[in-house]
């Protein structure tokens, strides 16, 4: 039994030791230890979403010093309809409950919600660390800011829908005049909240898909700046049918946060393209002829040649597996 637990110990020490980067610093693993570090790193972003889960239903009700509770939050933009085209409760403001579990089962959604915007750091990191073995050095950097820059625009087209939904739940309520009465349950309520906030959010990772496509020379500024009025139609049309209730707060908020951050990426794009021209100008490249070969140096190396080791700049060495 002892030799068993030692083998066991020594087998984890083992794996601990491939994982570092001192010890196998190019990240080099075969198929079934790749699937092996998924499990783990998937596990482990599951448990941070399951922590934040936690942590999001019991903030639902409890205010948190002088940041309210959750369920306010939420709730607010439902309060701010006035009181007389809303259905109240002799204790004032409140969503309706229709089938049993249904306010335990919002309170777990949002909760859920919640906790992985707020431990999202944690499990994007898993993934981060999942990836990165696997990627040169120049390309980490660009990745890191990828996910950077996405979680910021992410959290900024969510904040621009939560600010904008109180008036498009005012202008869409506020139809009927007084033959109708506001009893919103809370089910189909906070499922509208939602499906708002992860609209915008993924709508604001336009100008970030833009930028890539110009760095890997998909997309250049000339094409952008002859398809840029056709685009800004697009965007309004997407806002019309993107937003829950079509209603003109949400629309004209959506397209015109989508057309100035297009406009953003445009002006980087025609940066970038500059930048690259002025490259090319100097290095010679712009004065070839379209079937005349570039200045590269095109001698095969064989393995003999190739380093045995990382090279300081990042590379892999030729020993690398294929996984």
């Amino acid at each position: 039994m002892a030799e068993s637990a030692s083998g066991n110990g020594e087998g984890r020490s083992s794996k601990r030791r491939k994982r570092s980067r001192r010890t196998n610093p190019d990240g080099t693993m075969t198929l079934i230890e790749h699937i092996y570090e998924f499990r783990r790193r998937l596990g482990f972003a599951l448990l941070a979403v399951v922590i934040g889960g936690i942590f999001g239903f019991i903030w639902f009700g409890t205010n948190i010093g002088p940041i309210p509770s959750l369920g306010d939050l939420v709730k607010d933009p439902y309060c701010a309809i006035p009181p007389q085209r809303r259905l109240d409760s002799a204790e004032g403001c409140r969503l309706l409950q229709t089938v049993p579990f249904e306010a335990f089962m919002t309170q777990l959604k949002v909760g859920i919600a919640a906790g992985a915007v707020l431990l999202s750091p944690a499990w994007l990191y898993q993934l981060w660390a999942f990836i990165a073995p696997g990627l040169y050095s120049k390309e980490r950097k660009y990745a890191l800011t990828f996910v950077g820059f996405a979680s910021v625009l992410f959290a900024t087209g969510a904040v621009l829908a939560y600010i904008l939904f109180p008036h498009a739940l005012q202008l869409l309520m506020g139809f009927g005049q007084d033959a109708f009465v506001t009893a919103l349950t809370a089910d189909k309520y906070i499922s509208f909240l939602l499906s708002l906030l992860i609209i915008f959010g993924i709508s604001f990772e336009l100008p970030l898909l833009v930028v890539m496509l110009n760095r890997v020379g998909i997309v250049k500024y000339v094409q952008l700046k002859k398809w840029r009025r056709g685009i800004v139609f697009a965007l309004f049309v997407f806002a019309a049918f993107a937003t829950p209730g079509s209603d003109p707060f949400s629309m004209l908020g959506l397209a015109g946060a989508l057309t100035v951050l297009f406009e953003i990426a445009v002006q980087m794009a025609r940066f970038h393209d500059r930048k690259l021209e002025k490259t090319r100008g100097d290095e010679g490249w712009d004065k070839l002829a379209d079937d005349e070969a570039a200045p590269f140096d095109y001698t095969p190396s064989t393995v003999d040649d190739e380093p045995s080791t990382p090279t300081a700049s990042g590379g892999r060495s030729s020993t690398d597996d294929v996984t």
